[in-house]
């Protein structure tokens, strides 16, 4: 204040740990008649040397703490719960509420976490809120979770009314009518209709046209999201009739602000220069679940062709997924090496959901898929890991590591014990210095390139 600051003239200076407590329930008792929200006290050393001494955790300083005022609470009524689809395919439950104020705030909505979380039962597998289940026509008690996020903490056991149901989670998307599906040892449950579901389309074709996917230049995610918004691009297919249906409108994609006969014909060519896309590319493109670059080569490899590929993942969809599933596809996906049950399951869901298959055989007709290039298991590299780190000059990084799949190595993102080779450009900072304290072989680009005969 001496030097002029604006302070806040609650600001307190505390002899003790009783001084500080003690204002602490003063300003929580004097809390409602601020003219501004708080959510609680924050205690801070106020010697500067003593701060610098005690340091940060991370950004958060060790001088400082903030001691927060337990959460206003409200009673209402519970009218209903809606299911929301998120861009991922979550099925999230959402409590609507008679209208109550809580905190100054008038809350109607309230998250509900999961089906477990309706059901009393929490993270752990333990049980919530004395077992009692949350149900439609429930009195319920609502807080907002650090002030902001509403959430219904009880239930009102002795006011339910007579004839309240338990809520029945539902097993199928109420945005698409796909099947929906809860791995194990998960608490969400999702929706398998990747390829299909309103609700996930517009994350879905941002990932369908990304550049470790179809890499459509000209498309990004602002030209998807205006596509999908206009109706012009609502699946995947449909990026590969554009051309076609744009011939036979009345209102040309040239017209569109921001677009000209210019930028209209680079687009067409660029959707038609990805016609042709390599089995890994559409295999990531589709967006399942668990299935990065590195699961998506390693099927593409094994399966070597799209009609291999989906000839034995339709054969395994037939069968259902984990243990019970014993049909010879479904064994011969999850035995293959670095796949797994999990990424297994994920892929059967996917071939499972009839839509899916139809949006997947729609699009097939539009383009064409290249076999996969198969390792070589003769070079010099084959069965090695192989890291690549700095500014490489010979090569970009993606090409550097599709030529050395390609070798048959391994590549990694990191340096360990198992490194057989580190590959280092300009500047390699942390991944050179650890491959040199653990012994591993450092390779320049050129001895590299020498290495592989390239």
């Amino acid at each position: 204040m001496k030097a002029g600051f604006v302070v806040n003239p609650l600001t307190r200076l505390c002899k003790d740990l009783d001084q500080v407590l003690a204002f602490y329930r003063q300003i929580g008792e004097d809390r409602a008649a601020l003219d501004y929200d708080i959510d609680g006290v924050v205690y801070k050393i106020d010697r500067l040397d003593w701060q610098e001494r005690l340091g940060f955790v991370s950004r958060n300083p060790r001088w400082a703490i903030a001691h927060k005022f337990a959460a206003e609470q409200a009673t209402t009524i519970l009218n209903g719960i809606d299911i929301q689809v998120g861009r991922t395919g979550a099925l999230t439950p959402v409590a609507r509420l008679a209208p109550v104020t809580v905190g100054g705030v008038v809350v109607q909505n309230a998250t509900l976490h999961n089906e477990d979380y309706i059901k009393a039962i929490g993270n752990d597998g333990n049980p919530i809120r004395g077992g009692v289940d949350i149900r439609v026509g429930d009195t319920v008690v609502v807080q907002r979770a650090g002030d902001v996020i509403p959430q219904i903490v009880d239930v009102v056991l002795d006011k339910r009314p007579r004839g309240a149901k338990p809520f029945s989670f539902p097993e199928t998307c109420p945005a698409c009518g796909s099947h929906a599906v809860r791995e194990e040892g998960e608490a969400v449950r999702r929706c398998t209709g990747t390829l299909i579901c309103p609700a996930q389309a517009v994350e879905r074709l941002k990932h369908f046209v990304s550049r470790n996917a179809f890499d459509i230049e000209g498309l990004g995610e602002k030209q998807v999201q205006e596509f999908y918004h206009d109706g012009l691009i609502m699946s995947p297919v449909d990026i590969f009739t554009l051309q076609k249906r744009d011939a036979r409108a009345a209102k040309k994609l040239m017209e569109r602000e921001g677009f000209g006969e210019t930028s209209v014909r680079n687009l067409f060519n660029a959707i038609d220069a990805r016609r042709a896309i390599e089995l890994h590319r559409l295999i990531y493109a589709l967006g399942i679940r668990h299935i990065g670059e590195g699961n998506a080569k390693l099927l593409a490899r094994h399966y070597g062709t799209i009609a291999a590929f989906c000839d034995a993942m339709r054969d395994a969809a037939k069968h259902g997924t984990g243990e019970g599933n014993t049909s010879e596809a479904y064994s011969d996906l999850n035995d293959i090496g670095g796949v797994g049950e999990i990424v297994a399951d994920a892929v059967v869901e996917f071939f499972a959901e009839p839509r899916n298959v139809e949006a997947l055989d729609e699009l097939l007709r539009e383009i064409e898929v290249k076999p996969a290039e198969q390792p070589r298991k003769s070079s010099p590299v084959s069965g090695k890991t192989v890291v690549f780190t700095g500014s490489l000059t010979k090569f970009t990084r993606d090409e550097a590591k599709a030529v050395a799949e390609r070798l048959g190595a391994k590549v990694a993102g990191s340096v360990s014990k198992k490194t057989d080779y580190v590959v280092a450009g300009e500047d390699a900072g942390s991944k050179l210095t650890k491959a040199r304290e653990l012994g591993v072989a450092v390779l320049t680009e050129d001895e590299w390139l020498t290495l592989i005969g390239e």
